[in-house]
This record gives structure tokens, C-alpha cells and sequence, in this order.
């Protein structure tokens, strides 16, 4: 059984935090102030848009294009291991893979979090690898088609983020309250190896401390590693979403800027506005369970089947589509489903 942890208190406000969609704060800012925020809101996404490239632009597990406004969707976060530094975007493996579901009916979503070294079929290659190795083969395209093919649940949109992006984020908000569970050491996002030393507590974290928290396994698993992450981005969202946040909005989409990618447009983004007004939202976390071992001579996360098959229909179900009959559609390995 996967477990779960139910967020009860925080708004979809706070959750839109996930896909960079911070136009969202503007409600309840000066007029002047918030249209001046708006233009640059719309200017950034327009420079942020990149296309999949699908027929359509509609993934293959939909009869057809969706709306975020009339029907529930789903968006995949991709942290990317890269930055300005390192100068590989294209090439980097993604450091963090996260599926969210929207029900527009029942007011909920679904964060799940996949472990980055789960041994999955990558069709871009046809052939079995960790999945953080599909963005380096091809991009965001060849990380959902990977997804799509792993649960079979449709990604409707992507937003990508690098390391830079985090880091200038998590400072642009003077940090983020997170209780550090152990003493550790971890590279900084210039890879200067054992930069950033925290010890156990509560306390602020800055952009760089933030992000060595979210990278760190090395005290536990990719597992418990995915669920820091997911508690570190509700950290964000609720500093972003604090009255001491509003005039540091100008610096979190200066934050963002160059340094996301996304195929979600102003209009779409907009749609989710809805999601702002009902402060009943209920957003649960969701995991996948399995274990690591060694495969072919490499290390990796193998995911129970009947987790996986259970989160699929779980997902499915989230989204309102027919559950997928194992037996006579698509095999996990399946190269034909792309």
C-alpha cells in the first residue's frame, strides 16, 4: 500500500506555487502594482513556453485536448539537475520527477513522487533504465512519454526547473522554515563538494541549503528522499503565500524566469485561478513502495508492481478515466505504446 500524508490546512493557492504559476499572489495587491506584476507574469511565460511536440499537443492517453477550466488535468514538475554552471540543460538527468492530479469535482489533488533511479522502459531508447536518465536522452518529451508508459495516467502539462531557479527562489523569500532530520554534508549547486554542512533542528534554510536538503540521500533512500522534497515545496508555498511575501513577488518571477520551462500558456494558467478560491482543497501526497537493488550491474529503485498497478488506477480514478485491465492493454515494458 502506498502511503500517504493529507495536507488539510493549505489552499490551492499554496499549491500553485508547484507549477511557478505566482501571478496567483496578485489577488488582493495595489491595482497599479498588480497589473504592473500581471504584464510581467504574462512576459515570463511567454518566454518560458516550449511545446512537447505531440500530435495536437494532447497526450496519446486522451480522447482529445483538455481545459484546465472544465476538466481535471495533470501537471509532472521535473527538477533538473543543471544549472549555470554546469551549462547542460539539454543533456542533465532530472534530479526530481513529481506527478500532480486536479479534480476539479471533488476539490482535491494528488502530488505522487517518483523515485529518480526506478527501473522503468524508456522509449525513447527502447530499453530499461532509471527513469532520471529519460530527460537526458530527449528533453521533457522523452520524460513523459517515460511516465506515460510507466503508469499509464495522461501528462497534460510539464514545468521544468533547474537549480538555479530553486536557489534563487528559497532567497528570493529569506528562506524557509524546514526541521533538518540529521547532521550531513552535501555538494552546493556548483558542485563544490561538502559546501553545505547542517545540523539537526528546525531552522531557515537558504536557497542553497534548501536545495542540499532536497538532493541529500545519504542517510536513507531515494523513497524518504522524494517525500523531503514534497515538504520542502509546501515549505515554499506557504512562505510564498504569507503577507510578508507580497513585494517580493517582482524578485520570485525574476526567480524564475530563464530558468523554467513549461507548455502551460498565460490563458491556462489563468484557469487555474479556480483552484485559488476554495480554501477546502485537500492535497495528499502519494508514493510509490518498493526497494533498491542491484540489476544488470547497476543500482536501482525497483517499484512493486501492485503499487504501481494500484497507484495507476488510484491516479486514473483522480482524474475521472477508466481504469486500464492489465491483462489485455499495456505491459510496463510495452515498446509499442510509443
Amino acid at each position: 500500500m502506498s502511503s500517504k500524508k493529507r495536507f488539510t490546512k493549505l489552499s490551492k493557492k499554496k499549491l500553485l506555487l508547484y507549477s511557478g504559476i505566482i501571478f496567483i499572489f496578485l489577488i488582493g495587491i495595489g491595482a497599479g502594482y498588480a497589473v504592473y506584476l500581471v504584464d510581467r507574469t504574462a512576459g515570463t511565460i511567454d518566454d518560458s513556453h516550449e511545446e512537447i511536440g505531440r500530435e495536437n499537443e494532447t497526450s496519446p492517453l486522451r480522447e482529445g485536448h483538455v481545459n484546465p477550466v472544465e476538466d481535471n488535468v495533470s501537471v509532472l514538475f521535473i527538477g533538473v539537475d543543471s544549472n549555470e554552471h554546469r551549462d547542460n540543460l539539454d543533456q542533465s538527468r532530472s534530479d526530481a520527477l513529481l506527478l500532480a492530479t486536479f479534480n476539479k469535482e471533488d476539490s482535491t489533488v494528488k502530488i505522487l513522487s517518483i523515485p529518480r533511479d526506478s527501473y522503468v522502459y524508456i522509449p525513447e531508447v527502447d530499453y530499461n533504465t532509471k527513469i532520471n536518465h529519460a530527460h537526458a536522452f530527449g528533453g521533457p518529451e522523452a520524460t513523459i512519454e517515460t511516465v506515460e508508459n510507466f503508469l499509464h495516467v495522461p501528462v497534460d502539462y510539464f514545468v521544468r526547473m533547474n537549480f538555479e531557479g530553486f536557489v534563487e527562489v528559497v532567497d528570493a523569500l529569506d528562506g524557509i522554515k524546514y526541521d533538518v532530520p540529521y547532521e550531513f554534508t552535501e555538494s552546493d549547486s556548483n558542485d563544490d563538494r561538502d559546501s553545505i554542512h547542517l545540523y539537526p533542528g528546525e531552522q531557515n534554510l537558504n536557497g542553497e541549503e534548501a536545495l542540499a536538503m532536497a538532493r541529500t540521500r545519504k542517510q536513507d533512500n531515494d523513497v524518504e528522499r522524494g517525500k523531503r522534497q514534497q515538504e520542502i515545496l509546501a515549505a515554499i508555498a506557504s512562505k510564498a503565500t504569507s503577507p510578508s511575501s507580497v513585494f517580493k513577488l517582482d524578485e520570485l518571477i525574476t526567480a524564475v524566469g530563464s530558468n523554467m520551462t513549461t507548455n502551460i500558456n498565460f490563458s491556462e494558467i489563468r484557469s487555474f485561478l479556480s483552484y485559488g478560491l476554495d480554501e477546502q482543497v485537500a492535497i495528499e501526497t502519494v508514493n510509490l513502495d518498493g526497494a533498491g537493488g542491484y540489476t544488470n550491474g547497476g543500482w536501482y529503485y525497483q517499484v512493486e508492481e501492485e503499487s504501481r498497478a494500484q497507484m495507476q488506477t488510484e491516479l486514473r480514478e483522480h482524474l475521472d478515466l477508466p481504469v486500464v485491465d492489465e491483462d489485455s492493454d499495456f505491459a510496463e515494458d510495452d515498446e509499442e505504446y510509443y
